[in-house]
């Protein structure tokens, strides 16, 4: 079968070795099938070519069991890459992120992704908007996510940092990942990009990931804060189309830490 050479021209410098090292440490535990990669150029990467096919609900339950495996694999730290420099984004627009390695998920959650984003947009995001954005990321900073609807501290998962639905392929022998962000984090990233745009059988994935690691039955109403970076990030890049959704969502982050007493 003939590869894929995926061209990233004028991409920043590292950003192609820096897919292709994601997409190797995500492949290395054997959790759950990921691209192959062939070659890696300056400004091109050249992979394996996967056939899509529909994807069934049994297929979509074997795919959150298999990221569940791929989130307990762990990583070394919060925000932690496997390459020099990380960046988010598509390859003709990326932005570069922070890759400090941190200890616990707020610091590197609020202060490293997401008030960087947050503060190179008020213009978009509009004053009392950007106010409810910036009031959001403190409720973060302040740990009230750190665990999983009030469980104990959620240690560093092996995440793939942009999993929408066209970054899990389905092919005839199951999900594959593709186009990684990956980097050290917490496995509510996951599945809460996932759900941003809904995935195929999500109720299935979701069940899958759950039949292999246990939630808490409430866990769903977590994933605003774990999919706001991805938010934002879109506010950055696609402009104010995604703006109501943004600041509705820091709404929603307020609203579920006052919930939980944080």
């Amino acid at each position: 079968m003939d590869d894929f050479l995926k061209h990233a021209p004028g991409a920043p410098g590292g950003y192609v070795a820096a897919e292709a090292a994601g997409l190797r440490w995500l492949a290395e535990p054997g959790a759950i099938a990921v691209v192959a990669v062939r070659e890696v150029g300056p400004e091109r990467l050249r992979l394996e070519r996967l056939q899509s096919v529909t994807p069934s609900a049994g297929a979509a339950r074997a795919a959150g069991r298999a990221l569940a495996r791929l989130h307990d694999a762990g990583a070394p730290g919060f925000g932690w890459t496997p390459a020099d420099g990380a960046w988010f984004g598509p390859a003709a627009t990326p932005f570069p992120v922070p890759a400090t390695r941190r200890e616990d998920f707020s610091t590197y959650w609020a202060q490293d992704r997401l008030r960087p984003l947050a503060d190179t947009l008020p213009r978009l995001l509009g004053a009392e908007g950007h106010d409810t954005v910036d009031a959001a990321i403190d409720v973060i900073a302040g740990g009230a996510f750190d665990g999983i609807s009030g469980c104990g501290v959620e240690p560093p998962s092996r995440v793939h940092g942009d999993l929408w639905s066209g970054n899990l392929m389905w092919t005839a022998h199951g999900a594959v990942l593709i186009d990684p962000a990956a980097h050290g984090g917490h496995r509510l990233e996951d599945l809460a990009m996932l759900s941003l745009f809904g995935a195929p059988h999500l109720r299935e994935l979701f069940a899958g990931y759950e039949a292999e690691h246990p939630l808490p039955a409430d866990w769903q109403r977590d994933l605003p804060a774990h999919l706001f970076f991805g938010l934002l990030a879109h506010v950055r890049l696609f402009g104010e189309a995604y703006v109501d959704q943004a600041v509705t969502t820091a709404a929603a982050i307020i609203a579920r830490a006052e919930q939980r007493g944080r």
